[in-house]
């Protein structure tokens, strides 16, 4: 799997493109060679690519952009997901090129920039200072504009002269002018976007609820004495904008802090790094510039630009989304350093072995980005509800303008205009993706990544954990106690065999043996590899032959359980391997498994939840049932194949269970496919392979009650905010139906409708002590 991280020499030249909306700048993502910058090939005739939407902050805007780049010829799938305002297409090089799918969004008023890049980093800045000035000149002249009107509200008849009171019209009108052309802005050319393509959209509703109120109150500030001259709305017209700004601009800070944590996670790799030249001397350059075996020197609160050894210096690192490990890790002469980490302590020299998609921060950025685009189902049914319901909207304003005219020109208008501002689906479109999105941020900052959110849902149901047991419950790599083997073998013999094999695979047995071999030899096995065959949760099937033997003919050669070797287990409790040839058995291996320091209170955590424990493994059943009881697991099956194991998952979920599985995520992959929810450890696994919906990073099984007591946390949150919404609604359209509620009044409910949402999701970013979950500090100059 190819990381979302720009890279390559045409780095600068695609982020100067992105920068612009030309087509001629735009056909520069037609190069091939950017393609992996932002995607991935799937088949060969498809490619996926993972970008940013601009100007996107609904539901509405969701559907459009889906809508336009749906249109393509050419294009095959898109994702957009309006909380994290990122998109996911997957499209065919053969019939379309990147800059038509990206002109297409642009023409429908959302531009595209690929995930990751700088430009878009920079342009989400440049918004927020936008609007910013907006909401502070909407402040500005509405104090001003209720300083005028007050007078009115107080006065008594002939208090006022007609002209001071016309005096004071004028000069509303004048201060609500740069509301109208500045701050409204945004909401103008959307709603004017959406009329152009023929669409409603979330905007338009309330631009022409400030139209109406702006023209209403023109035409009685041109004509006092008119058929509207008493309808003056500059202050609820200049205060619902303002409250609408305030909503907005709070709402977007809340979502930094909660949809937007994972991608401040993604955003770790530093913009610039200081290389080392060829007269020793370090000169600051972009990262994109560095070469796999450049030195770069790497200051304290920096993160690290790529996998690589530490040549010079002694510091601690910050690895907590890498590994799990929560604390500073010592890293001296020699160590090694990982992508996405942060220094601490001290600048270091490192060389650089690894960058790019062939670093394990690319893996999980790889992770992350398919978190960020996925829409849980409760998130589609929303938005599904969220279109038709801006038809009823302004079928409802046209309703209550009707209804009203003959009783009172004026209340029929500012009804209409309560309706369109006061019913916004926003927070209906929100409820979903703004929880889930925030449980997933603080769970990837404890190490728990996510693959899918959908999955937070599953999870919070689940009634029973199935455990693995070798490398989940216990310790990552087994020790090697004793080797039996065949007459006229040495031990040392067997064991090199069984190292030669066990470098091919990534299981826990396999890792012991090569363990054992390095630590007395310190070399390579003498033996090469002709053809090797791995069974899933049975073991390895190889041909072989000595590395000094050419010209000899190959050594057919199993390695794994004794049912796949086909020799007689040993009769101990403890776990054992075996190798067999075509003469039958070699070698026997038992192995010494230390049970993870944390298992007994994570058992015990589930349980207190009222979660079922059950271990299921492919090792002897005497052996599985000793380490089940120190572990405190009452159910415990051994001897069990991959589709044992199945069987089992199908029997408990035929019952009604909800399962969870926990294992490896290489040789359980059909066991975790098959169950409810899933968790692998990563620490040794390709993130690429780990088929999970949960990918935990350290080896802390506490991880495993903890993500199902977010879960349900989570589900509990989006419980709330649904009936939030449905709730708001059912109380306000009512009241503005019936001329109850003023425009400024119905602004502040529409704002505070997303607000309650949005920050009621914010608490899922906390940890459940209700702290925010820490960042690493961060150098000047330092990206997240």
């Amino acid at each position: 799997m190819q990381a979302v991280l720009p890279s390559g020499p045409m780095g600068a030249a695609v982020a100067m493109a992105r920068m612009n909306a030309d087509a001629s700048d735009l056909s520069v993502l037609d190069d091939p060679a950017e393609w992996p910058a932002f995607g991935q090939s799937l088949d060969g005739a498809l490619w996926e690519s993972r970008v940013v939407v601009q100007g996107m902050h609904c539901a509405a805007c969701a559907f459009a952009v889906e809508s336009a780049l749906s249109r393509v010829s050419g294009v095959h799938e898109v994702q957009v997901n309006a909380a994290t305002g990122r998109a996911r297409i997957v499209w065919s090089p053969a019939s379309v090129l990147p800059s038509h799918w990206f002109e297409a969004s642009a023409a429908a008023g959302y531009p595209l920039v690929p995930a990751g890049d700088i430009a878009a980093r920079g342009e989400r800045a440049r918004s927020a200072r936008k609007a910013l000035w907006r909401w502070l000149v909407a402040g500005f002249c509405m104090m001003q504009v209720m300083m005028y009107a007050y007078p009115g509200y107080i006065a008594k008849a002939g208090d006022i002269a007609p002209d001071s009171m016309q005096l004071l019209r004028w000069a509303s009108w004048v201060l609500s002018l740069p509301v109208l052309l500045f701050s409204c802005s945004p909401f103008f050319a959307n709603a004017w976007q959406d009329l152009r393509l023929r669409r409603v959209g979330m905007d338009l509703p309330v631009a022409l609820g400030m139209l109406i109120t702006f023209a209403v109150s023109t035409a009685a500030t041109f004509d006092a004495t008119g058929p509207l001259g008493h309808e003056v709305y500059f202050d609820s017209f200049t205060m619902f904008v303002f409250f609408l700004l305030t909503g907005r601009w709070l709402e977007a800070r809340l979502r930094d802090r909660t949809a937007g944590a994972l991608e401040a996670l993604m955003n770790r790799l530093p913009d610039s790094i200081e290389r080392r030249d060829a007269h020793g001397d370090f000169v600051r350059i972009a990262v994109r510039r560095l070469a796999v075996g450049d030195v770069v020197r790497v200051l304290p609160g920096e993160a690290f630009p790529g996998d690589g050894m530490v040549l010079a210096g002694d510091t601690s690192v910050d690895e907590a989304l890498l590994t799990g490990e929560s604390r500073p890790m010592p890293r001296a002469s020699g160590a090694q350093v990982l992508a996405g980490s942060h220094n601490l302590d001290a600048p270091v020299q490192v060389r650089i072995d690894a960058l790019g998609s062939s670093t394990r921060f690319a893996q999980i950025v790889a992770l992350m980005e398919s978190a960020s685009v996925d829409k849980p189902r409760l998130a589609r049914l929303a938005d599904r509800i969220a279109r038709p319901f801006l038809l009823l909207v302004l079928a409802a304003a046209a309703g209550a303008l009707v209804f009203w005219w003959p009783v009172d020109h004026g209340k029929a208008l500012m009804a209409a205009v309560a309706v369109l501002i006061v019913t916004c689906p926003c927070a209906l479109s929100l409820a979903t993706p703004a929880a889930m999105l925030a449980s997933a941020g603080s769970l990837a900052r404890g190490g728990v990544l996510s693959s899918r959110l959908q999955a937070l849902e599953a999870l919070a149901t689940v009634d029973t954990v199935v455990f693995d047991k070798t490398g989940t419950l216990t310790d990552d790599t087994p020790r090697l106690d004793r080797v039996y083997c065949r007459q006229g073998l040495q031990p040392g013999d067997a064991v090199e065999i069984a190292a030669a094999l066990g470098m091919q695979s990534l299981h826990p047995a396999s890792r012991a043996l090569v363990a054992a071999w390095q630590e007395r030899f310190r070399m390579a096995p003498a033996w090469d590899i002709v053809q090797l065959h791995e069974h899933g949760g049975q073991g390895l099937e190889a041909r072989m032959r000595r590395t000094d033997g050419h010209g000899q003919p190959t050594r057919s050669v199993r390695f794994g359980s004794a049912v796949f070797c086909n020799v007689a287990a040993l009769h101990v409790d403890s776990a054992q391997v075996h190798l067999s040839d075509d003469e039958g058995w070699l070698a026997s291996f038992v192995l010494a498994e230390n049970l993870r320091s944390d298992a007994i209170g994570a058992i015990a955590a589930l349980e207190a939840q009222g979660i079922a424990v059950q271990l299921l493994s492919g090792d002897r059943a005497t052996a599985v049932r000793s380490l089940a009881e120190r572990a405190g697991i009452q159910t415990a099956q051994g001897d069990c194949r991959p589709e044992d194991k199945l069987d089992v998952l199908r029997i408990l979920q035929g019952r009604g269970h909800r399962v969870a599985m926990v294992g490896d995520g290489l040789n359980d992959g059909p066991v975790l496919a098959r169950a409810d929810a899933s968790f692998a450890f990563g620490r040794a696994v390709p993130l690429a392979q780990a088929r999970a919906d949960f990918i935990v990073m350290g080896g802390a099984l506490q991880s495993i009650p903890d993500a199902i007591a977010q879960a349900r946390r989570t589900m509990c949150v989006v419980r709330q905010n649904l009936w939030w919404a449905a709730g708001y609604n059912a109380l306000c359209v009512p009241l503005a139906l019936a001329g109850f509620m003023p425009a400024w009044l119905a602004g502040v409910g529409m704002a505070v409708s997303s607000l309650v949402v949005v920050g009621n999701a914010s608490r899922l970013a906390a940890r459940p002590d209700g702290r925010l979950a820490a960042r690493p500090a961060t150098a000047p100059g330092v990206s997240r």
